[in-house]
């Protein structure tokens, strides 16, 4: 508004020096230049003042922003059985496999990924995870969580008369981009049906 008005008092400046420039005297010519350099001047601190303005409205919009992705990040949670249907054993293998997880039962923020087993830690924070692992008589169950190549707990039963489950959980320290996965044991069985006796979850407590 400030520079529209400036520069209209500029245009009728200049149309009212034109209408009068015959009967104009010296002193009323020196008044209209001096009132037309400080219009000028105006204008030059006007335009000084909209780059300042629009420079604070970038900044404050791309922190804005920021806080928002930051705000979304923070949102971190999910929980997967290990079948979608039906029933079915996994195991016995040579090698440690890592299981994968594809009945998805919230994945808010997208963190796991339900290709691999694998989830990643979004943001740096502390973060709780837990699984289930179930079993069948005369079957050795033997699961670990892993957090990249490290394990850090497990669960573990050695051929058990009757049908078994075992969990277990902790709370881990993450930085972004770490993984967490779960690991079936060589020469190991667990058992999952529609009632998810064999699942994963974990969220985020909080970011650091």
């Amino acid at each position: 508004m400030k520079m529209l008005a400036a520069q209209q008092m500029l245009v009728l400046l200049c149309v009212g020096f034109s209408l009068a420039h015959d009967s104009i005297t010296p002193a009323q010519l020196k008044n209209i230049e001096e009132r037309l350099k400080t219009t000028e001047e105006t204008l030059k601190e006007l335009k000084r003042e909209n780059e300042a303005l629009r420079i604070i409205t970038k900044d404050s919009s791309d922190k804005l922003e920021s806080i928002q992705a930051e705000n979304k990040a923070k949102r971190v949670a999910f929980s997967a059985g290990l079948v979608t249907s039906g029933s079915e054993q996994f195991g016995p293998f040579d090698t440690r496999k890592t299981l994968i997880y594809q009945k998805i039962f919230t994945n808010i923020g997208n963190a796991y990924d339900s290709n691999t087993g694998t989830f990643t830690a979004p943001v740096n924070g502390v973060y709780f995870f837990r699984f289930y692992a179930h079993a069948h008589p005369s079957k050795q169950m033997a699961v670990s969580l892993h957090k990249n190549n490290q394990i850090q707990c497990s669960v573990f039963s050695l051929k058990p008369e009757t049908n078994v489950n075992g969990s277990n959980g902790v709370v881990l320290s993450l930085n972004k981009g770490d993984e967490v996965y779960i690991q079936l044991w060589e020469n190991s069985w667990v058992f999952d049906d529609e009632s998810s006796y064999t699942s994963f979850s974990g969220f985020l407590l909080f970011p650091l």
